[in-house]
């Protein structure tokens, strides 16, 4: 069970992140995504599926986003209501800002009797006013349920600009958190500096080390490349240089990623952190879900070699 390899902080948990269909579909191509979604996962090998609550971040930032923001389903909605079949745990994205601290409340009371994990996510820019903040939000999970076995938002690259991921995720840790789940991840760099401060601050303060899943993404084409840097994930030059001069991005990418996790999965195990991963699969075109799949399966093998 996923619970139980959250709390005996193991390492080498696997999840597998998708959106859910946008709200513009009619109930039939609703229908027919989640049918798609239930064929695909069923045939996975994962501890959990991630279902991302995706926000508008235009706010964060003053450069045009390279695709439209087109709003989708609620992930608790669609996994409750159309992915009944499929027997994974489910770990459900709540941006807590797009609630108010009655709907909130409500949906707390959802996850007692439905076996949901959690991860909460805060605004993505201080420009947002929002009815409910992440310490509300963190407030209200322990007053309503307390058992929700909750994860949190950990950002490596941020690390190398303002030094305070660690203390940001223990303070997390604090508020009731027991996972962190990163934004996908292109700077070994920056995640190995991240997990370094963690592990000594953890040593210093006696605190337990909880896993850390980070999170990969095959990227199909340059436009997608310049997408994933405008949401504030870090691509070092040398490596954006590659990709874009590539003859096959796609695979080249899937290349990375798997390097990508085998040296953070062996520099976890040396420092003592439980390290896991979870396979992004947010795009439509068949490559890049066969893609996602393939680096899936590369993941895999690299935790059953280093067991």
């Amino acid at each position: 069970m996923l619970t139980e390899k959250i709390r005996n902080k193991e390492s080498g948990i696997v999840l597998y992140g998708i959106t859910p269909p946008k709200v513009k579909h009619t109930q039939e191509e609703i229908k027919e995504i989640a049918s798609r979604h239930v064929d695909r996962i069923s045939k996975l090998d994962v501890d959990g599926l991630v279902l991302y609550d995706i926000q508008d971040e235009s706010d964060r930032t003053d450069e045009k986003r390279p695709f439209p923001f087109i709003k989708t389903l609620d992930p608790c909605e669609y996994s409750h209501n159309y992915l009944q079949e499929l027997k994974t745990p489910r770990i459900v994205y709540r941006a807590v800002g797009n609630y108010t601290n009655e709907t909130f409340t409500k949906w707390l009371e959802f996850t007692r009797q439905n076996q949901v994990h959690s991860v909460f996510v805060g605004a993505a820019s201080h420009e947002q006013k929002n009815p409910l903040t992440l310490k509300d939000a963190y407030t209200l999970k322990k007053e309503v349920n307390k058992n929700l076995c909750l994860g949190g938002i950990a950002i490596p690259e941020r690390h190398m600009s303002k030094h305070n991921e660690h203390i940001r995720v223990v303070s997390k840790q604090n508020s009731g958190c027991e996972y962190f789940i990163t934004q996908c991840v292109y700077d070994v760099h920056a995640a190995k500096t991240f997990l370094t401060d963690y592990v000594k601050y953890a040593k210093e303060n006696s605190l337990e080390l909880v896993p850390i899943i980070f999170t990969l993404t095959p990227c199909g084409s340059a436009k997608t490349l310049d997408f994933m840097k405008w949401l504030g994930i870090n691509v070092p030059n040398y490596l954006e240089e590659e990709l874009k001069e590539s003859g096959d991005i796609l695979q080249d990418s899937v290349k990375l990623s798997k390097d990508i996790f085998e040296e953070l999965y062996t520099f976890g195990l040396k420092k003592g952190i439980p390290i896991g991963c979870n396979i992004e699969s947010v795009a439509i075109r068949k490559e890049e879900i066969d893609a996602s799949i393939e680096l899936l399966n590369e993941v895999k093998k690299i935790i059953k070699n280093h067991k």
